[in-house]
């Protein structure tokens, strides 16, 4: 089975873009460019050519590099086919249930709607690598723009059955503050403790907090956790079904 090869491209304030190339026939990816600089600079310290571009969702900070990478390397763009008049450059659309291939590379494809209408997920079971976009984040999750905390809470759902040591390859730096606001919610976690004292010496030398891994998430993350007896309680929504108390949480952290 064909693996991937992740680079990870710090841009802008906080983004992260994920250059992949495939072991089997060497076709290179990249996951949600903000900008086309970046990408360009580590592609020619690699001396690789672009073949394709995964999007996640339309925000410019994820498409803003699409046209430019396009025009120099004539790659194909995939994007949400819920999300195809806002995707800049797309070729071909993708939704739930189904796959997509970069090479050898085969992507499971989830639809993860709630920060945007048309948002999905690629999961690449052979490398064990699931690029999320702005769904879930280290610790946290995305802000519910364009749909419904319930929408949200699903989507989160969708990554029920991946394996806890799937890496998660979020496009932001949040780790830190989702941390200090996670510790508001169950404090009495020791996991989440020993885990923000870990980001912060990470984050003390500079360096990066993601990836993390599913089970990491499902341990500390508040927003993955809202059936666990520990955390509903600790919010006092002990006999609260979890969707109400995602929205608890969700509208907690937007007023952090």
């Amino acid at each position: 089975m064909s693996t991937l090869e992740i680079h990870q491209i710090p841009t802008r304030k906080d983004n992260y873009v994920y250059l992949i190339r495939e072991s089997a026939e060497g076709k290179v990816a990249v996951v949600d460019p903000s900008d086309a600089a970046p990408v360009l600079a580590k592609l020619d310290e690699l001396g690789w050519a672009l073949t394709h571009i995964l999007n996640t969702h339309h925000h410019n900070d994820h498409t803003g590099g699409n046209l430019e990478l396009k025009e120099k390397y004539g790659c194909v763009v995939v994007g949400p086919r819920a999300d195809h008049d806002r995707i800049a450059g797309i070729d071909i659309d993708v939704g739930d249930g189904d796959t997509y291939s970069v090479g050898g590379a085969r992507a499971q494809v989830f639809d993860t709607p709630g920060h945007t209408r048309g948002h999905i997920s690629f999961w690449f079971p052979g490398s064990k690598a699931l690029f999320c976009g702005d769904t879930l984040f280290a610790l946290g999750c995305g802000r519910v723009f364009e749909g419904t905390f319930e929408q949200m809470w699903h989507s989160l759902g969708k990554y029920d059955g991946l394996p806890d040591d799937a890496r998660v390859f979020c496009a932001h730096e949040y780790t830190q503050a989702n941390a200090k606001f996670a510790l508001t919610v169950e404090p009495g976690n020791a996991a989440l403790a020993a885990r923000s004292k870990a980001i912060d010496a990470l984050r003390e030398a500079g360096k990066p907090t993601v990836p993390s891994t599913l089970g990491e998430e499902r341990e500390t993350n508040p927003f993955l956790r809202t059936g666990a007896e520990p955390l509903k309680r600790a919010i006092g929504m002990a006999d609260a079904d979890p969707v109400a108390v995602f929205a608890e949480i969700r509208t907690r952290k937007d007023n952090f």
